[in-house]
């Protein structure tokens, strides 16, 4: 099944600028009294449809950086923008809107709510779009099914493996039909063949026009990107070969 109706408008697939730019991004924040330097001068790009994933030592940054590409904190200094607007700028308002419509969250937990099942968990994040009953419907089940999961649309979380959970949530996040989609450790908590299953699913969703930005600990997760990034010490290294 191919993704007709989850992908990104064409247009923006044949785009050749950046999807994102970071000019001299930094995050500093206060923790416990003392001043934490997260990022100290990111400079980024990426492109429309890349499959990247962002590698580091635990504390360099990588999950602060996750969340500004994400729209969920804002910059210190510098530029960061999103298709040309500038985030670090931009109102609440704004902000939740890009979050709502543009950008697909993945997390190492999945993050389900245990009462609902996997359709009533997929059909939460169209909540914000304000859609009418039929086409949140449709929008479901074809998210469900680009997943291979229409048939497990009734189960609760609790009936399903953590292969299946982590499918009912990458559809969970593709349902709004995002530009981008950031997963933070999307395989941590499989083992080696579902791992390899959740990642020939991304590289699928991102050969139909979706970006993908991975953070991850795994070498074999970060061997399978278009562009590898290091993060460390708050800064960014391309150590694609």
């Amino acid at each position: 099944m191919t993704a007709a109706g989850l992908a990104p408008d064409a247009q923006h697939q044949r785009d050749e600028t950046p999807l994102y730019r970071a000019t001299g991004v930094t995050r500093t924040y206060t923790q416990k009294g003392r001043i934490v330097k997260a990022l100290t001068g990111v400079d980024l790009q990426i492109m429309p449809g890349d499959f990247v994933t962002i590698q580091g030592p635990t504390g360099g940054g990588k999950s602060t950086l996750l969340q500004l590409l994400g729209a969920l904190d804002s910059p210190s200094s510098g530029s960061l923008q999103l298709d040309g607007r500038e985030l670090s700028s931009a109102s609440v308002k704004e902000l939740g809107r890009i979050r709502a419509e543009e950008i697909g969250f993945v997390f190492q937990g999945f993050n389900l709510i245990p009462t609902l099942t996997a359709s009533e968990n997929v059909d939460m994040a169209l909540e914000p779009l304000h859609l009418d009953k039929e086409e949140r419907r449709t929008r479901v089940l074809a998210a469900l099914a680009h997943v291979g999961l229409d048939d497990r649309g009734d189960h609760l979380p609790t009936e399903l493996s953590g292969g299946q959970q982590q499918r009912v949530a990458i559809a969970r996040a593709i349902v709004k039909r995002p530009r981008v989609l950031l997963a933070d450790e999307p395989t941590g908590n499989l083992d080696e063949s579902m791992r390899d299953e959740i990642l020939a699913l991304l590289e699928s969703l991102c050969a139909d026009g979706i970006t993908m930005i991975v953070v991850t600990h795994d070498s074999a997760v970060a061997r399978r990107a278009t562009r590898r990034l290091r993060l460390s010490k708050g800064t960014v290294q391309d150590i694609t070969r």
